[in-house]
């Protein structure tokens, strides 16, 4: 993804999982949160996250959607967090996965227990995803969007033919990406009427790690990861703090 821009790592400190352990069970506290009862916190602060946030990642990725985080990829370019309906239920229901967001050793996909090279995904660990070029109006203001989707069921996640063909270990340029029409005819209903006439995508793996800061990271098979905005790093970059 964008590999032919950067490919960048991280390395540091840990926030919710051991990268060699199992997800911890969902805490009561934490699990009764709401967006809501979050509107004054600053979600991609790490402080804040792992205040309010703690066993609960599954709850951070459905708020930071509801947001419209930004991740900045590359070193500028600004891709909005978005995840279907499907996968939002998922991880607002009652059976929630354990979301893993591994620690800064894991800087590679490659190197998380389990990786083998497939288009397995579970919700958890490894996510079904598409970056999606030319979305008008996309939070971060250069119409581009990150979505994730749920692995099975879901009416807008990856179809058959992105199952079937995945190899998002490659290089982008030997890819087969699709734009708005063509997921359309494989059976992705009113893509283009979401995304915008224009839009076109790539299909990704994803998974979540932190960087030596305690910042989130979303991260793709073939290398290339963004890092979570902070609007509060912006504001005292530019003095305004």
């Amino acid at each position: 993804m964008l590999r032919t821009l950067a490919l960048l790592g991280a390395a540091g400190s840990a926030f919710h999982v051991p990268a060699t352990s199992a997800a911890a069970p969902l805490s009561q506290r934490a699990a009764a949160a709401t967006s809501a009862e979050m509107t004054d916190v600053a979600l991609e602060n790490p402080t804040c996250r792992d205040r309010d946030y703690a066993d609960n990642a599954a709850r951070y990725l459905v708020d930071l959607h509801e947001k419209k985080a930004v991740f900045d990829f590359c070193g500028g370019m600004m891709f909005q967090l978005v995840l279907t309906d499907a996968l939002v239920d998922k991880l607002k229901g009652p059976d929630a996965p354990n979301v893993v967001i591994h620690d800064a050793s894991m800087r590679r996909m490659a190197q998380v227990p389990g990786y083998d090279k497939s288009n397995f995904a579970d919700d958890a660990t490894f996510f079904h995803g598409r970056e999606v070029r030319k979305v008008p109006n996309a939070a971060g203001g250069m119409n581009f969007v990150l979505q994730l989707s749920a692995s099975g069921e879901d009416k807008d996640g990856w179809v058959a033919g992105e199952r079937d063909g995945y190899d998002g270990w490659g290089h982008d340029s030997s890819r087969v990406w699709r734009d708005g029409k063509r997921l359309e005819d494989e059976g992705v209903a009113g893509f283009r009427e979401r995304y915008g006439p224009n839009s076109f995508t790539l299909n990704h793996r994803f998974y979540l790690h932190l960087d030596n800061t305690n910042q989130l990271w979303l991260s793709a098979e073939d290398g290339c990861e963004g890092r979570l905005v902070d609007p509060g790093e912006k504001k005292k970059l530019f003095g305004i703090f």
